[in-house]
């Protein structure tokens, strides 16, 4: 029996699989996690508001639930669009998903025909690439720079290529490269893609976890035609198995996005639903993301001040106002992938940029995660990639 031609568009996770790299070894030092800080979670106000949710509302929480969402949930997720977005929302303009991951899958179902082009930035989130990649599409590069998206990169990709039909981006420290987009290079972005037939989704996963600067508003905020659809998690502000995430949209597009979801998977998880607005409506989730912002700067300034002390002076870095990741650039020349086992032999792991491509990559690249590591493991372990890199660079 065959597989569908869309199976041969499915790739394993090159991340996965330097992943398995590093766990060939004990005790490597690893900045290569994709993950929040487990020791952040808020287990105590977790557990009380999970049993208070049972005791009002357990039969509820073990019934089906509409596609949808849950009205009380799409009520709290609109509101907080309004308050932390500055987005006009209204429930139906939410649509919950499992996990940001179903929002994209989803959007490259709605959207994407054969021979379809998808726009990315150069780098960008691997996940989002590879849900595109079943519906038989083709990838665009668009670089960025300190500010973000480079506009007039952007704008000849749109003119040159009448076959563009979908945009993902990730305006707030983006993974890989923890960059944020300035202000007006968003307003720019907007007015370049009001002038084409195409649809944007903006992934927003790490935007509450600002540790420097000012708020920015999203793109979906800045939408006056209905071309954004914002997607929004609970994954980094409470904690990820929850896989309760959301879009937001126009409602033409919502309506899509339940029709949807009632042939994939009739609807997201009732009871983790039910737990997040219990939580949001009664314990303090501000207090606690301003733990999280705490934490992660803190990391963040320590890893910075060290590699700033100990890389070699041809290595360049970003310096991430939020999020969880620092890019860095070698020297020409130098191969990432190709110095990794040596970096794991020694003691400390990373994940080679090049993987974060559409297509061919820069592999003089890497991303370093700041967040599952303790202080003394940043202090070892940059000291330790730096002198690996003193071998290289």
């Amino acid at each position: 029996m065959g597989y569908s031609i869309r199976m041969d568009r499915v790739k394993p996770s090159a991340i996965r699989s330097v992943q398995k790299r590093i766990a060939s070894k004990q005790g490597v030092i690893s900045f290569a996690a994709g993950l929040p800080d487990p020791d952040l979670f808020p287990m105590d106000d977790l557990k009380k508001s999970t049993m208070e949710m049972i005791e009002k509302k357990g039969k509820q929480a073990f019934q089906y639930g509409l596609s949808k969402g849950n009205p009380e949930l799409l009520q709290v997720l609109a509101e907080r669009m309004q308050k932390k977005e500055g987005v006009d929302a209204k429930p139906e303009n939410i649509v919950v998903t499992t996990g940001s991951q179903q929002g994209l899958a989803m959007a490259a179902m709605l959207f994407l025909d054969e021979g379809d082009i998808v726009v990315a930035e150069n780098p960008s989130y691997l996940g989002g690439i590879n849900a595109c990649r079943p519906y038989g599409c083709s990838f665009l590069g668009v670089d960025t720079d300190e500010d973000g998206i480079v506009i007039a990169d952007l704008e000849r990709v749109l003119a040159e290529n009448p076959k563009v039909k979908l945009l993902y981006v990730i305006p707030n420290f983006q993974n890989p490269t923890g960059r944020a987009w300035t202000l007006e290079r968003r307003k720019q972005f907007m007015e370049v893609i009001n002038c084409y037939d195409v649809v944007v989704v903006e992934d927003n996963p790490y935007g509450e976890i600002r540790f420097k600067g000012e708020h920015i508003p999203c793109l979906k905020s800045m939408d006056t035609m209905g071309k954004v659809i914002y997607l929004g998690s609970c994954s980094k502000i409470l904690c990820p198995s929850l896989r309760v995430a959301w879009i937001c949209a126009s409602p033409e597009h919502a309506v899509m996005y339940e029709r949807l979801k009632e042939s994939l998977d009739l609807q997201c998880n009732e009871f983790a639903q039910l737990q997040v607005v219990e939580y949001m409506k009664n314990y303090d989730v501000e207090g606690h993301i301003r733990k999280i912002q705490a934490a992660y700067k803190e990391n963040c300034d320590l890893m910075l001040s060290l590699m700033e002390e100990n890389f070699p002076a041809s290595v360049k870095f970003t310096r991430p106002e939020g999020g969880m990741f620092i890019w860095v650039e070698l020297p020409e020349g130098l191969d990432a992938d190709g110095i990794l086992d040596e970096a794991v032999e020694v003691g400390v792991a990373y994940i080679p940029g090049e993987f974060f491509y559409a297509n061919d990559g820069a592999k003089n690249t890497m991303r370093l995660n700041f967040t599952t590591v303790s202080e003394e493991q940043i202090r070892k372990g940059i000291v330790l990639l730096a002198d690996v890199l003193k071998k290289h660079a």
